[in-house]
């Protein structure tokens, strides 16, 4: 009979036999491994979005090229349908047909086009070859209207010379166009030499000839052109790096003279005295025309009243179709059709600015400059004095009031700034690499992929002009 074994004698080869982390010999269950968490991926925001495609489309070669040409052409378009609306009670009061002004800002507006399309096309040096005999040109012109007999007089500024049936021409209008070029020569020449840094040559002899400019426009009594003669000098002088003291110094001599200026004119004190108001005062300040610009723009609510159907044209506002253009536009096309309007000069003025930061050529830096100094200092001075903020200083809004002198000479300076952002090195080989129609290269030959993406290689390298 076999014996069985002690207990204690089973015990440890059971144990042993049993599987480690078991107490009841079954095999363990295996846990799966937390997998770490997937990162969600982050929620689309549609104005992140739409923030990084501005951004990444602003920042294209050919984006400033667009925007001034677009920008200036819409603010031009805009610009005749408002004269068109605008003049025609003007026009029959005066017993003219309803589009009289039309027709002749639309015929300004055709040579303009020409001119911009040959100022687009002028190589910078011929620019500047051209700066001279303009600046000599304006000189004489302006010297002539204060002639008798020669020079006319328009709303107490004789700052006019007719030439010929209802056409006239205003030489300080050109005086801009030539001091942004006379002056961008000028200091362009003088870095060159590498003397801007003494301040004798900074100031002499761009203050002086500047201040003549002042005093035969003051002698017409155009107070408003002066101002931006002297915003134009103001420009010139930060974009040539004037330190502080310097730059204080020439304002405040300006700001003297300004101030001689308005305070020996009782019409000037008078304008100064308008702003702000909301309605007309029995005081010597009469303020009619500031306060019917209000009632313009107050009646014209968001989308304004429509096209044509402004009210205070009917008489009520002086100088519907030129300077207060704008309460116009704020009547007809109403909220809506100002902000358009401003954002156009806006973009205009920022396009211009990019311009000149990007170049490395010391004259387009200067010129480019200058004109956007001209353009927005003359479109805030206008709109400021519509809205009550500013005092009436008669001046048009470019591009867009009536007025053949005032449109040739902006519609050409908007041609610089078009040729100077065709002239930036990304912006060359932007235009480069486009394929032209029916698949063929400007050189001959026809157009494979292959050679498209050596065109795009090149394009991407030749970005060293400061595009980011």
């Amino acid at each position: 009979m076999p014996v069985r074994p002690a207990l204690r004698d089973v015990l440890p080869q059971r144990r042993g036999s049993l599987m480690v982390g078991s107490r009841t010999g079954r095999p363990p269950v295996q846990r799966l491994t937390r997998r770490p968490p997937v990162p969600r991926p982050p929620r689309d925001n549609p104005v992140r979005r739409l923030h990084t495609r501005v951004r990444k489309a602003w920042d294209r070669p050919l984006t400033a090229y667009y925007v001034i040409l677009g920008g200036s052409l819409l603010i031009t378009v805009l610009g005749l349908v408002m004269v068109y609306s605008a003049s025609q009670i003007t026009a029959l009061q005066k017993s003219l047909p309803g589009t009289f002004f039309f027709r002749k800002q639309f015929l300004a507006a055709s040579i303009g086009t020409v001119l911009l399309l040959l100022a687009s096309r002028m190589p910078v040096r011929l620019h500047r070859a051209l700066a001279y005999p303009l600046l000599a040109g304006c000189v004489f012109l302006m010297a002539l209207v204060q002639v008798p007999g020669i020079g006319q007089s328009i709303n107490g500024n004789q700052n006019w010379i007719a030439i010929g049936g209802s056409f006239q021409i205003q030489p300080s209008e050109f005086g801009k166009l030539a001091l942004v070029l006379w002056g961008a020569d000028l200091l362009a020449r003088k870095e060159d030499k590498r003397l801007l840094t003494q301040w004798k040559h900074m100031l002499v002899p761009l203050v002086p000839v500047t201040f003549m400019l002042l005093g035969l426009i003051m002698l017409g009594g155009d107070m408003g052109t002066a101002i931006i003669l002297t915003a134009v000098l103001f420009g010139l002088l930060w974009l040539a790096g004037a330190p502080t003291r310097l730059f204080v110094g020439v304002l405040s001599i300006a700001g003297l003279i300004g101030f001689v200026l308005i305070r020996t004119s009782e019409n000037r004190m008078a304008r100064l005295a308008c702003i702000g108001a909301t309605e007309p005062r029995a005081d010597g300040a009469d303020c009619w025309q500031a306060v019917h610009g209000i009632y313009a723009l107050a009646s014209g609510g968001i989308f304004g009243s429509g096209l044509g159907a402004s009210v205070e044209k009917w008489g009520q506002l002086p100088e519907a179709h030129t300077d207060f253009i704008f309460a116009v536009t704020g009547e007809e096309l109403g909220l809506a059709g100002t902000l358009s309007v401003l954002a156009l000069f806006a973009a205009l003025g920022y396009a211009g600015i990019r311009v000149a930061g990007r170049t490395e050529d010391p004259f387009v830096r200067y010129a480019a400059g200058g004109v956007t100094t001209w353009i927005t200092a003359q479109a805030v001075i206008n709109m400021g004095a519509v809205l009550g903020l500013l005092p009436i200083a008669g001046v048009p809004l470019p591009l867009f009031s009536y007025g053949g002198s005032a449109l040739l000479p902006t519609m050409f300076a908007i041609g610089l700034l078009i040729a100077f952002a065709r002239d930036d090195p990304a912006a060359r080989a932007a235009l480069a690499m486009r394929q032209p129609r029916f698949g063929r290269k400007r050189g001959g030959g026809l157009s494979g992929p292959g050679r498209w993406n050596t065109m795009r290689r090149r394009a991407s390298m030749a970005r060293s002009s400061g595009e980011r």
